[in-house]
């Protein structure tokens, strides 16, 4: 759901509004709802985060979370799975985890439901890899491809069940296949 203001509000604006559910999103100054997830959706986004995390935070290299909000480059989204490496985790004044992540992810997961817009979704992945993002997957259940965009490469499908799925070096321990990825629908 697309909401255009009477008056178009600015970032700071918006994001001082209340918080909805499911998430709104400030893109290209739109704000933008989130669809409600919906169970292959939810499957997957759960399942990768915790096969990410497993890897990732036992050695303390970095960290996967769902639904969290980063501002950056004049947005502000909520990727599905956004994927920081430890030291770009902002801390607050007691050595935790910040609320406010005031950057983009080092590589982000959109997972796309049924009513979304392919090219919505693209864009925002094309909007991250312009800061800073290195990585980002566009997951499709309805097709089981997954659409890998990397800084200045071009576009990588991955559509075949014995395909590994590339990830940044940092969690090169992670593997992970197109028929392990889309096999979690059958569990």
């Amino acid at each position: 759901m697309v909401s255009t203001p009477s008056k178009p509000l600015t970032l700071e604006e918006f994001l001082k509004l209340p918080k909805t559910k499911p998430a709104s999103e400030y893109i290209d100054g739109q704000i933008i709802q989130k669809p409600m997830l919906q169970g292959k959706h939810s499957v997957i986004q759960t399942e990768l985060s915790t096969a990410i995390n497993v890897v990732l935070k036992p050695q303390r290299i970095g960290r996967a979370f769902s639904e969290l909000r980063c501002t950056f480059g004049g947005d502000s989204i909520v990727p599905d799975v956004s994927v920081f490496v430890r030291d770009r985790i902002p801390r607050d004044e007691n050595g935790e985890i910040a609320n406010v992540f005031p950057f983009d992810p080092d590589w982000i997961i959109e997972i796309l439901s049924p009513e979304q817009s392919q090219t919505k979704v693209t864009k925002k992945i094309l909007h991250c890899l312009k800061c800073e993002t290195q990585m980002g997957w566009l997951i499709d259940p309805g097709e089981q491809t997954v659409f890998v965009y990397l800084a200045k490469q071009q576009l990588e499908v991955f559509d075949e069940s014995e395909q590994q799925l590339p990830v940044l070096s940092f969690a090169s321990e992670l593997r992970l296949s197109v028929e392990e990825l889309f096999g979690w629908l059958r569990e």
